[in-house]
């Protein structure tokens, strides 16, 4: 079970995000001013090594988390991680309030057989008592929370392999929502009274994610990234997907490419953001969303943040978790100013070092 890898008081974890193109680590402190940034690393990833999220040669993904190991404090041994995508299912349930924390854990393996669509056996579980439910005061909202095993598995022996002890496997949509308060600083004063969405924009998977006045209450993935636009450089420009990528991040292409692949390709996210907003406000009830905080590899295509802002109506920032924080002097921050906003998930799991959430 996940909550086998959860403890109460856990000790300094680097937080280490399993990208399809990369493999993101942050290692956070704490002084008297808050935190401290120790240590970053971030490596490639050897394609088809990771898919969809999910880890396809665990020896590959090993190998490059080996490589982030050397970049980080020798001492610090253990690592938390997530994991998502199609199988990982959270969900809101409501159970009786005077349970033990024992009882309430009986009765959410009953509950769960009937919630998840997949063989319990086949299945890792935890769970976090949220709060007293506002409609019926005698049950408690319970936040549940599954993924296929096999993927947990993949990530520990891969950690392993690494060099890490996993101490916690969390679920990216919350890792990315514990980073929250990193970047608050950069919205309006009254942004922690207000709905603010975070999406996380990778190489093929968008987190959604929505915080009202600083509480989490939604998430969800979307099968979308940053590939769709590489693969359009190489089919307009006869590239490989490799110098593509290269193109695409040095934003050495063709004086043509802003019509032929980048305006398309800003259509189509927006498309894809308006229908994730959408979606959340339909089931929740809500209005409007009233501040965007976006990240992720993708976040650095050109020209997204003026985008969002001018075609959604929506107040939007980049994210840096760390312009409010101190730096450790062995980073160089122009190389950190380049990689931070592809940081929130890994920064979310540094975080756990500090915090006892189950999930």
């Amino acid at each position: 079970m996940l909550s086998s890898l959860w403890k109460k008081k856990t000790p300094v974890m680097v937080g280490i995000d399993i990208g399809t193109h990369s493999v993101k680590a942050v290692l956070l402190g704490q002084n008297g001013d808050g935190y401290v940034l120790e240590a970053v690393a971030m490596e490639p990833m050897p394609r088809g090594a990771v898919i969809d999220r999910e880890i396809q040669d665990i020896e590959a993904v090993g190998n490059v988390i080996a490589k982030v190991r050397k970049k980080i404090n020798a001492s610090v041994k253990q690592a938390s991680t997530a994991v998502s995508g199609q199988t990982v299912i959270t969900k809101v349930i409501y159970m009786d309030v005077n349970l033990s924390e024992d009882e309430l854990a009986s009765q959410i393996e009953i509950e769960a057989d009937s919630l998840i669509p997949y063989p319990l056996d086949e299945v890792s579980l935890d769970f976090e008592s949220l709060d007293v439910n506002e409609s019926d005061p005698t049950k408690v909202n319970v936040l549940l929370s599954a993924a296929r095993t096999e993927s947990v598995e993949a990530r520990v022996s891969a950690l392993e392999t690494g060099g890490f002890e996993t101490k916690v496997v969390d679920v990216e949509g919350y890792a990315m929502s514990r980073a929250y308060d990193l970047v608050l600083p950069m919205l309006p004063d009254d942004a922690d009274k207000k709905l603010v969405a975070m999406i996380d924009i990778g190489a093929s998977m968008t987190l959604f994610s929505v915080m009202d006045a600083g509480k989490h209450i939604y998430s969800r993935d979307q099968a979308f990234g940053g590939e769709q636009y590489t693969r359009s450089i190489v089919s307009y420009y006869n590239q490989s997907f490799e110098e593509a990528e290269l193109s695409k991040v040095n934003r050495d292409l063709p004086p043509n490419y802003t019509f032929e692949v980048l305006a398309p390709f800003h259509t189509v996210l927006v498309q894809q953001i308006r229908r994730a907003i959408q979606m959340f406000l339909t089931s929740s009830g809500k209005e409007k969303i009233d501040y965007l905080v976006v990240s992720g590899g993708t976040a650095h295509v050109e020209g997204i943040e003026e985008l969002l802002n001018e075609e959604l109506g929506i107040h939007t920032v980049m994210a840096t978790p760390f312009s409010n924080m101190e730096i450790s002097d062995s980073i160089n921050q122009d190389e950190l100013a380049q990689i931070s906003h592809q940081l929130m998930v890994a920064s979310g799991l540094a975080l756990r070092s500090f915090s006892s959430w189950h999930i």
